[in-house]
């Protein structure tokens, strides 16, 4: 079962980032069917990821999967719509769910472990810092996220690797070098600062 939740959780993972990649620089109406798509992608990978760190005891990452799904929807919304204007509600409900989760996985994850104990839990803040700050930025069609993005793919390969899940560390670093390309197609075409 291990593999099946690696297989669909990375499988999700890895084919989001490529489609979100390939999208930068392509004209309009591409650029906006590969970003539905892929922020559909993402969030049909979130339960086999929770699964995956609720079992490992990776409560951070766990709690961050779980309260990014309204952001995830949101990037659905921007992409779809193709501008950055979305409706407030649904801004608020990601930036309500994304702290409330968030709070919530520190807590347990300090409660669990007794403070911060492992070097585990420094990397699920990698992952949290760079899921929750870079989801909202390329939501909202800041090319930045994908820095953000680097850092969280760097740590949950990383976390990955430690937690004995080979697949979904190679699907991490895959993943990496999907963020390093689509970061330098968004800066290539972005258009001149004034």
């Amino acid at each position: 079962m291990d593999i099946i939740l690696q297989a669909w959780g990375g499988g999700f993972y890895l084919l989001n980032k490529i489609l979100l990649a390939l999208a930068e620089g392509k004209e309009p109406k591409r650029k906006r069917q590969l970003k539905v798509i892929g922020w559909i992608i993402y969030i049909l990978g979130v339960p086999a990821w929770v699964v995956i760190l609720w079992y490992k005891h990776a409560w951070i990452a766990a709690s961050v999967e779980i309260g990014g799904v309204p952001s995830m929807v949101l990037g659905v919304f921007a992409a779809y719509h193709g501008n950055n204007s979305s409706p407030r509600i649904l801004s608020v409900a990601a930036a309500i769910s994304t702290y409330t989760f968030l709070a919530l996985g520190v807590c347990y994850s300090l409660y669990d472990f007794g403070g911060i104990t492992s070097i585990t839990q420094l990397l699920e803040m990698g992952v949290m810092f760079g899921f929750l700050i870079g989801s909202y930025l390329l939501a909202k069609n800041n090319p930045y996220g994908w820095i953000c993005f680097m850092l969280m793919n760097g740590s949950m390969a990383t976390l990955m690797f430690i937690q004995q899940k080979p697949l979904l560390s190679l699907q991490q670093l895959i993943s990496l070098g999907f963020v390093i390309y689509g970061f330098t197609v968004a800066f290539k075409s972005a258009p001149p600062e004034p």
